[in-house]
Formats: structure tokens, C-alpha cells, sequence
């Protein structure tokens, strides 16, 4: 463990496993005689040196290299109440009421898909100007998302995520009242929801890294991803429930914004802002000061473990994305090519269980794939530190074949393609917590809003912010080239969503390449941390002696401190 270190005057010499000597005198700062080794003196990202890569090195502590080692040192209950001023069962409310407003995200967002046949009736649109409408929330929240990784770096996250919510709140209920005349207007209330979501998305898992640490952090975030996949699932059921309700799709617009009131008063009442980094200091010192925004992200884009899983995670967004505007409108078509329901006609309701059905298998699924990604990756950690790029990697690769079986299976057995469907979204969602997960621990906390928005900005640039445009583009593109049916309707959609199966794959590559990288990234983002109260107390040019490949060698106190 690190205590507080006298300022050297001259250069002072390590022995391993030995307090530091300075001037004659005996500091309070252990050295641990594991991060004495020729690989264990790389300098840390607090030096924003331009060293590359370091791949994990064996031998030291826990999940920095000797997987089969002891744990790093984790406070315990007492100690985290000492340092975040917060009790456990407080910490606790506040992952409650982020889960909460997390949840009523995603189900404003897929309520739209819920009732996007009626949407398509309503305007009379066609599937590329369908798509359009998630893409354009998706690209203002995207365009968004640095902003507010900037503010929530630098600033209190409670009062950014109260007024974005407010706002999206106001809006959402705007949207509902446009007219037939003004489809324009809807795309533009649709890109204005994105405020509210990038307020949130890129703050609230950093509040979470400041609560909790190891792994009560890690089950800590997957209840709060767990809202995900449920709210998504809710936003279908809501919206075709309410439509049928009320006879009227605009009513599924408006539930929404209620519950963000709720969720206004809940954040001014019941979270508190706790200290950035010092659970991981495992001291309540005051936080580490921020670097500029460009050191940030030179930093980042050095950052080979945070750049790789975000890559991976964009190939998760993409199919995710695509999916969740198209698969209820797919099955419909799916039906109607079987026989099974009526085809949709213009100025008729759409009538069908699909939006439903759909709904709560992502419900469903979402809570096995999470919870499923979540414990056997904290069981593979115990022996392979390297689980949660490879946990991540299997579960894209092992949803891509089911994925695509699930649209070769439509035109013979919708029972058949729900089933593939259901084991698809299954291990795709094993991957939300466990990415979270990896930005948090690779990344250094005055860094962590900007490295969400960042991964944000990636994962919406090249994954759902086109992909569900891109899809019904190939599909009206592939409409044209065929007879006008219903049949080619369906063949259309199915050929052009294909695509994930794909993408899915790649995905998987990009977290097989994470698992290369992750063991010296993760202890890089440990030692700065560790070694940032002699940052503050001015020791960042000091160096002291240590052997190296039976030489003395001069490194940066920050080097060697953990």
C-alpha cells in the first residue's frame, strides 16, 4: 500500500521489498519488491510519455500480471464510507436511481420502434426514411457526447444530468404532438432527445467507478447495464400496449417524459457527488487534478486496451442498432409472407404481436446475456486476467452464426427464428457490463467522461447512428431491383440485415486483439493512480535508484509506486 512520501532531496536506492531510504532517513512509501522486475518500470500515463504499448508482464500482483496472484488491496465497507462519505446502503440508492433514469433511456429510445409501422403509415414514408429517424438521435447524441465528457470531467455530474434529463424530458413530449405535414420536425425533436442522452450516458458510469471498486464495481455495473436490455424490451411493449390502449401511436410518446420528471426530483434528492479516483487511492485526499482536454485524448488514442474494445463495442452498437429499429418490422413481414397476419395497408392500424414478443425476449435476454458475461468473467479472472476481452469475443462470435440463422429461418418457421433470435441477443448482451468494466480500469479517473464520450462518439459514428439507415437504404435499394410483392418486401429486409452477422464477427476480432494488450494498460491506469498524491505533492521529476537487469538504473518515483 502507498502512504505519504517525504520529497527526496538527492537520488535514493530500492532495495526490493524494502521502505524507500531518502537522505539517511526511512520514507512512509513501500515499494513491493514484484514491481522491482526489468518489465515492471514502464512510466505510467501520468508521465504522457509516447512509450508504446505494454503487454501484460507475469509476475506481478494480482490482476496486473501472475493471474493466479492475490487481488490488489480493496477497502473494505467501513473504508469506502470513509472515503466516498457515503454509506453503503446510500451508494447503493444512488446505483438505483442511475439504473433507473438508465432504464427510461432506452425505453424513450425504442419506443419509436415499438410503433414504426404506424409512424410509416402516418407520414407515409418508406424504410430509408424510417431508419433516418434513429440515425438522426443517434448522430446528435453522438456529436453531444464529448461535450458533456468534457463538462463531466471538470464539473459537477449531478446538475449536468439533471438539466439534460429536463430538457429531453420537454422534448420528447414535443415530439408527440407534430403533424402528418411535418415529418421534418419529428427527425428534428429526435435529435434534440440526444441531449439528454449524452448528458447521462457519458456521466452516470463514472459516478458508479467512484463508489465501488474491484469487484463490487463490476456488479455494480451490471445492474446498472442491466437496465439496458430491459428498458429497450419496456420501450417495444410500452409503445405497441399504449398504442392499443389509446388507439393512437402519439400516446406512446408521452409516458416518457412523466417518469423523467421523476427521475429530475430523484437525482436533486438522493445522489451525492462522491470524490473522483479516491476509492482507487484508497484515501480521501483531494481528487487528482485534470489534464487538458488534448493531453486527454492524446492519452486515449495511445491507449491500445481502450481503443480496441471500443471497436468492439461499436460492432455490438451496430448490431444492436440495427435490430432494434428492424427486427419487430421483419417479423411482421415474416407473417405476412407465411400467411399468419394480414398485410399492413395504408391508413389501417398495424395490427401484430411481434413489437411484444420482441420486447420481451430482449428483456429477457438481456438479463441472462449481462448477468451470464458478468460471473464468468469474474470466475476467469482468477486464473486468466486477460477474461473479459476474451468473454466479450466469444460472445460476439458465438451470436453471429445465430443471428444469421435467425433470418434463413423466417420464410419456414417464425418459431424457429425466434429461438435463434433469443440465443443471438443472448450472448451479444454479455458484452455491455463487461466493457464498461474495461474503459473504467485501463482508463484513469480525471479521464473516464471523456473516454465514455469518446467511446460514445466511435460506437454511434460507425455502428447505430447508420447502421438502421444503412440497412433500410440496402432494403429499398434491393425493393426496386424485384417485382412489387410482399415477398420482396420481406427478401429485401432479410438480405440487407445479413449484415450484422458480419459485422458481429468483426467485433469479435477487435476483442481478441483487446486481450493482448489489456494486462499492461490496466496496470499503467493503476500505477498513476496510485502514485498521484506524489503527483500533487510535486514529485513527478524525482527518481530514485532501482536494479535493473543487475544494473542500477534511475526511474520516475511513479514508475515503481503501486
Amino acid at each position: 500500500m502507498t502512504g505519504r512520501a517525504r520529497v527526496p532531496s538527492q537520488p535514493c536506492s530500492v532495495l526490493p521489498g524494502k521502505r524507500l531510504r531518502v537522505s539517511g532517513r526511512t520514507s512512509l512509501a513501500w515499494v513491493p519488491s514484484s514491481l522491482l522486475s526489468p518489465a515492471s518500470s514502464p512510466r505510467s500515463q501520468a508521465d504522457d510519455t509516447d512509450d508504446g504499448p505494454v503487454p501484460g508482464t507475469p509476475g506481478l500482483p494480482g490482476s496486473l500480471g501472475n493471474s493466479k496472484s492475490e487481488d490488489p488491496e480493496v477497502p473494505d465497507r467501513e473504508g469506502l464510507q470513509r472515503i466516498t462519505g457515503l454509506s453503503p446502503g446510500r451508494s447503493a440508492l444512488i446505483v438505483a436511481v442511475l439504473c433507473y433514469i438508465n432504464l427510461l433511456n432506452y425505453m424513450d429510445r425504442f419506443t419509436v420502434a415499438g410503433v414504426l409501422p404506424d409512424i410509416e403509415q402516418f407520414f407515409e414514408i418508406g424504410d430509408s426514411s424510417s431508419g433516418l429517424i434513429q440515425t438522426v438521435f443517434i448522430s446528435s447524441y453522438m456529436v453531444l457526447a464529448p461535450v458533456f465528457g468534457y463538462l463531466g470531467d471538470r464539473y459537477n455530474r449531478k446538475y449536468l444530468m439533471c438539466g439534460g434529463i429536463a430538457f429531453w424530458s420537454l422534448v420528447t413530449l414535443g415530439s408527440s404532438f407534430i403533424p402528418r405535414e411535418r415529418f421534418w420536425l419529428l427527425l428534428l425533436t429526435r435529435g434534440l432527445v440526444g441531449v439528454g442522452e449524452a448528458s447521462y450516458s457519458t456521466i452516470a458510469p463514472t459516478l458508479i467507478a467512484d463508489l465501488f471498486v474491484a469487484d463490487q464495481r463490476s456488479r455494480m455495473l451490471s445492474v446498472f447495464y442491466f437496465a439496458i436490455p430491459v428498458g429497450s424490451g419496456l420501450g417495444y411493449i410500452a409503445g405497441s400496449k399504449v398504442k392499443d390502449v389509446a388507439g393512437d401511436w402519439h400516446w406512446a410518446l408521452r409516458v416518457t417524459p412523466g417518469l423523467g420528471v421523476v427521475a429530475v426530483l430523484l437525482l436533486f434528492l438522493v445522489v451525492r457527488e462522491p470524490p473522483r479516483g479516491a476509492v482507487e487511492r484508497h484515501s480521501d485526499s483531494p481528487p487528482l487534478n485534470p489534464t487538458s482536454w488534448w493531453a486527454d485524448l492524446r492519452a486515449l488514442a495511445r491507449n491500445p486496451s481502450f481503443i480496441l474494445s471500443s471497436l468492439g463495442f461499436t460492432a455490438v452498437a451496430f448490431v444492436t442498432g440495427s435490430l432494434a429499429l428492424w427486427a419487430p418490422a421483419f417479423l411482421l413481414r415474416s407473417r405476412v409472407v407465411l400467411g399468419e397476419t394480414p398485410p399492413c395497408l395504408p391508413g389501417d392500424s398495424c395490427s401484430s404481436s411481434d413489437s411484444l414478443i420482441f420486447g420481451l425476449i430482449t428483456c429477457l435476454t438481456g438479463v441472462l446475456g449481462v448477468g451470464l458475461g458478468v460471473e464468468i468473467s469474474r470466475r476467469l479472472r482468477r486464473s486468466n486476467p486477460r477474461a473479459d476481452p476474451l468473454v466479450c469475443a466469444a460472445g460476439l462470435l458465438g451470436s453471429a452464426p445465430f443471428l444469421f440463422l435467425s433470418l434463413a429461418c423466417a420464410r419456414g418457421s417464425i418459431v424457429a427464428t425466434y429461438i435463434f433470435i433469443f440465443i443471438g441477443e443472448t450472448l451479444l448482451s454479455m458484452n455491455w457490463a463487461i466493457v464498461a468494466d474495461i474503459l473504467l480500469y485501463v482508463v484513469i479517473p480525471t479521464r473516464r467522461s471523456t473516454a465514455e464520450a469518446f467511446q460514445i462518439v466511435l460506437s454511434h459514428l460507425l455502428g447505430d447512428a447508420g447502421s438502421p439507415y444503412l440497412i433500410g437504404l440496402i432494403s429499398d435499394r434491393l425493393r426496386r431491383s424485384w417485382p412489387p410483392s410482399f415477398l420482396s418486401e420481406f427478401r429485401a429486409l432479410q438480405f440487407s440485415l445479413m449484415l450484422c452477422a458480419f459485422v458481429g464477427a468483426l467485433g469479435g476480432a477487435a476483442f481478441l486483439g483487446t486481450a493482448i494488450f489489456i494486462e499492461g494498460d490496466r496496470r499503467r491506469a493503476q500505477l498513476h493512480v496510485q502514485a498521484g498524491l506524489l503527483h500533487e505533492a510535486g514529485l513527478t521529476d524525482d527518481r530514485i535508484v532501482v536494479p535493473q537487469r543487475g544494473r542500477s538504473t534511475r526511474v520516475p518515483v511513479s514508475s515503481v509506486l503501486i
